[in-house]
């Protein structure tokens, strides 16, 4: 059970802070939520506090978890991806579904790779985009430090 003021992350979303613990009655069955606000993006998410697990809610990295991220970036030798670009993209987007950042890592450093190779479609751009949103909005909060200091430490590691 998590509790007001945890820092979170949310599978799709990224980070995010529990603002509150509210109680609502959703077709007359009352149910606990919890009220999440992602300061990148500015957005507000209600998740029922009974299956949150389930929705795979988790507790943000550790800053030991946050340099193991960087290393993944740095790594060169992405994993043999699919020639296929659907079969390709829809690895990745389980990859992110799972809500792992060291997932998520594998994923924008693989997109960067065969960016700089042989250049992305337009859906694995949108796709590289937000997982490099969720990336970031995690490793910020890991490692306690402004978005934009995030985005440089990453863009640094993906160099």
């Amino acid at each position: 059970m998590f509790k007001v003021g945890d820092k979170v992350v949310y599978p799709m979303h990224g980070a995010g802070i529990i603002e509150a613990i509210e109680e609502k009655e959703v077709l007359g069955e009352k149910k606990k939520y919890y009220v999440l606000h992602f300061p990148i993006g500015d957005m507000k998410v209600m998740i029922p506090c009974a299956t949150c697990r389930e929705a795979g809610l988790r507790e943000i990295v550790s800053k030991e978890g946050a340099q193991k991220v960087f290393r993944i970036l740095k790594e060169n030798d992405g994993a043999a991806m699919s020639p296929n670009w659907n079969r390709r993209y829809r690895a990745n987007l389980e990859k992110i579904k799972t809500g792992d950042i060291f997932e998520v890592a594998e994923v924008v450093r693989n997109l960067i790779l065969r960016d700089k190779e042989k250049g992305l479609s337009s859906g694995e751009r949108k796709m590289l985009q937000n997982a490099r949103q969720i990336l970031i909005s995690e490793l910020a909060m890991a490692i306690e430090t402004e978005e934009e200091e995030a985005k440089t430490l990453v863009d640094d590691a993906l160099a």
